[in-house]
């Protein structure tokens, strides 16, 4: 299984890693071709080499080259653009959810609908090209996993279309949401919203660098000089010397019997919205007779002090069990499959190979099912036999 680590000393935003990613071997020609597919204004990309306090480092830049206003594009229309490109499915479906994650944090910041949101930074063509172009760069490289260290997200104060905000800003703070972060002394925006955005929908794990055989290094740079820290980005890309269907988890219990079952949903709530890969609740008959409740929960390794802790103060319990277990897993992919209600995300599963599982994905169906009007069933079975054929 291929894998990509992401040592943030220095921080992280598109550009940094759209340049690393050039960097492990993601050519400035096959960028521009697939960036011919996307309808945007005219702009230049470019890359070269820099050097950043001793590291030589790829910097890559976007200029539009006409000088115009920047377009205060909104996430639907960003959305309509991407997906009716001529880019892959799958580098679409990833571009868009990236966006979507920028779009709901700013919707829920500002206190307006998703469908109202205007980006400022985020809508130019720059932070556009940066998006897609680290979708693009991710699938050419062949990437199955991408994991982070801890990110020092930098101090100060930074201008931006809405005015002065403390750093972190709002957005990647909201988008850090579970992140491990590192205190900084460096006055600068260290972890921009496009960065975190992008760690957010793709960084499977955070923490020291998994067990590997390193293939390549490369370095994305920054565009500041920051004060005793180079300002690149380092990406490492290598095997897992693990097989790509299986690994390790922690599962977190308690026995429950005396708590309001009222409070179940809001702790699962709770417990979901860190991030961590389920949650279930099983009847169990306990000591003196008594009929309670298992909670388990299954997450990373690396999380199981910050679950552990969240189980213990919003539940009743006075103490968790915890144990590692192994799993298998099939390799999954999303794609977006075409029916006569709109576009539908599918979940699809293959072992060896080959697709033993095909799920549409029911958030998907029943916003699309809103949208249009009818029940749920109907766009997931139609979504399900467009799915068909897929080998």
């Amino acid at each position: 299984m291929k894998i990509l680590y992401l040592d943030c000393f220095a921080g992280i935003s598109g550009d940094m890693l759209l340049g690393a990613l050039i960097d492990l071997g993601v050519t400035e020609d096959l960028l521009r071709h697939e960036f011919t597919k996307l309808p945007l204004p005219s702009y230049a990309i470019a890359t070269h080499r820099v050097m950043k306090q001793n590291i030589t480092a790829t910097k890559f830049e976007c200029r539009e080259e006409r000088q115009q206003q920047h377009q205060h594009r909104g996430f639907t229309e960003i959305a309509r653009m991407i997906t009716g490109s001529a880019l892959t499915e799958s580098v679409k479906h990833r571009a868009v959810n990236v966006f979507r994650r920028l779009g709901e944090v700013e919707a829920k910041i500002h206190g307006v609908p998703l469908e109202k949101i205007h980006f400022h930074e985020i809508g130019a063509v720059d932070s556009i090209v940066d998006i897609v172009g680290v979708c693009i760069a991710l699938e050419l490289l062949g990437v199955d996993t991408l994991e982070a260290g801890p990110l020092p997200c930098g101090s100060g104060f930074v201008e931006t279309a809405h005015g002065k905000f403390p750093v972190p800003a709002p957005a990647t703070l909201e988008l850090l949401r579970g992140v491990p972060v590192i205190p900084s002394d460096v006055i600068a925006e260290l972890v921009t919203p496009t960065g975190a955005a992008l760690l957010s929908e793709f960084c499977s794990r955070y923490g020291s660098m998994s067990t590997m055989l390193i293939e390549k290094v490369g370095y994305g740079a920054g565009t500041r000089d920051l004060p005793g820290l180079p300002n690149v980005l380092r990406a490492v890309l290598g095997q897992t010397t693990e097989s790509p269907d299986a690994d390790t988890v922690a599962v977190i219990e308690t026995n429950i019997d005396d708590m309001n079952p009222e409070f179940f949903s809001e702790v699962m709530e709770q417990l979901l919205a860190t991030g961590v890969l389920d949650v279930f609740w099983t009847p169990v008959q306990m000591k003196k007779n008594r009929p309670g409740t298992l909670l388990t929960v299954l997450c990373a390794a690396d999380d199981v002090d910050r679950v552990a802790e969240l189980v213990m103060t919003h539940t009743t319990s006075f103490g968790v069990r915890i144990h590692e277990v192994r799993r298998r897993k099939l390799a999954r992919e999303i794609i977006l499959v075409k029916t006569r209600f709109g576009e539908i995300s599918v979940k699809i599963g293959r072992l060896a190979g080959k697709v033993v599982q095909c799920s549409p994905e029911f958030e998907s169906c029943r916003r699309v099912a809103t949208n249009v009007g009818v029940p749920v069933k109907n766009v997931y079975n139609e979504a399900a036999q467009a799915a068909g054929d897929i080998q």
